[in-house]
């Protein structure tokens, strides 16, 4: 175990208090039962959006392509479920736009394509599991949506040495890696083992918070005898995740504006990404599913949940008992960095970590706005070095181009 010191943990050793609300770190991964429908949007990732190959009224298979990737930064996209498609048409999606949509009514029967992978990851090349990777329609599963077969391609590829695995998951409510962690390392594990041949280096680090130390004492029992993969084990703190933070905090290399890791040697992959890398490699099965933290005040038995890509929001609050007050908000992600939504029925896609109901006492903003007395306290706080009381200054007068 690499236990992280205060002064590697960032820049500042001042750290942002925000209560966890990890209520449901405890609650085991249940399985979903299938909706009557599922939405499936063209539109789950960073880059061109998917192209329908399918038409109304086809019959598909669980795990059939029905979306090709319409560009090099673009993914695939997978039916979730066997049935019918019933409409190809423009829905609300995750992230407020309009967006083509396949809706597939589910015929119970959950019949999927045949895979014969039939694969030893020292048969194959580098090469060869990046196809993999990108043929199955494999984005970053943390919420930002990145293709992960275009990670593979930065600018200098030999200078990319370590593989850092992010399992921070710093965002209040959101469990849904923890609890992968504690019941499939297995998965992570393998996926790390495919992505670090992928890449051509012999350095993974897992980093994992403070927080979920039965996580990583079951990362330490599996990894006792690895000598390429290890364990970091991280203060808990917001924003621990970011990207920027966490290649800082591992390797003491500092990002610019407008860098990304690989330009600091790094190549970052969540937790849940890295699974889905060995489903595809070694039982053949595209991204079709992912789990889901769904919680919040308004929520009456918060949960995880394994579920198809494409289920409605309103299926997952009702699988957990529905709702026990009146809500004023339901988000998409983290209460940090996620998306409100204005359609209870828009679809989990595969960046989908997790889904909040908060009422709006819980939620509920100062009535009175602060009064800036210029401490400095903001500027010494802030993981990304910015000033925001000028931020502040300039947005509440309005000059948002400053």
């Amino acid at each position: 175990r690499k236990v992280l010191k205060m002064g590697q943990q960032g820049k500042h050793l001042n750290s942002i208090k925000v209560s966890h609300e990890k209520h449901t770190a405890g609650c085991a991964t249940e399985i979903m039962a299938i909706p009557e429908t599922v939405c499936i949007s063209m539109s789950q990732h960073i880059g061109a959006p998917a192209k329908a190959i399918v038409a109304k009224g086809d019959h598909v298979l669980a795990g059939q392509k029905i979306a090709e990737a319409g560009g090099f930064v673009s993914a695939n996209i997978f039916a979730s479920v066997s049935g019918t498609v019933k409409a190809i048409e423009e829905r609300l999606g995750v992230a407020g736009g309009m967006q083509e949509s396949i809706v597939i009514e589910n015929d119970g029967l959950y019949e999927e394509v045949e895979f014969s992978p039939e694969r030893k990851l020292a048969d194959i090349s580098g090469k060869e599991i990046i196809e993999i990777i990108k043929e199955a329609g494999i984005v970053g599963m943390g919420g930002a949506g990145f293709p992960t077969h275009v990670k593979y391609m930065p600018k200098d590829p030999s200078a990319i040495d370590h593989i850092i695995v992010n399992c921070a998951e710093c965002e209040p409510f959101i469990t849904a890696n923890h609890r992968l962690l504690v019941e499939d390392p297995a998965s992570v594990i393998n996926g790390i083992k495919i992505l670090l041949r992928a890449v051509g280096v012999r350095s993974a680090i897992i980093a994992v918070e403070d927080n979920k130390l039965d996580a990583v004492n079951i990362l330490e029992e599996m990894l006792s005898r690895s000598r390429m993969i290890s364990v970091a084990v991280m203060k808990t703190k917001y924003p621990q995740g970011d990207e920027r933070q966490l290649v800082y905090a591992l390797t003491g290399r500092e990002l610019r504006q407008g860098q990304l890791p690989a330009d600091a040697g790094c190549v970052i992959f969540n937790a849940e990404t890295c699974a889905a890398v060995f489903r595809a490699f070694a039982k053949g099965m595209p991204l079709v599913s992912r789990r889901v933290t769904v919680s919040g005040d308004c929520v009456a038995e918060p949960k995880n949940l394994l579920v198809p890509i494409g289920t409605p929001f309103s299926s997952l609050v009702d699988y957990c008992g529905g709702l026990s007050k009146k809500p004023k908000y339901m988000i998409s992600g983290g209460p940090m960095m996620g998306q409100a939504q204005w359609d209870k029925d828009a679809p989990v896609v595969k960046g989908t970590s997790a889904l909040l109901v908060l009422s709006e006492s819980f939620a509920k903003l100062p009535s009175t706005p602060p009064v800036c007395i210029r401490c400095g306290r903001c500027v010494a706080h802030c993981p990304m070095r910015l000033m925001p009381n000028y931020i502040a200054l300039f947005s509440s007068n309005g000059e948002f181009d400053k």
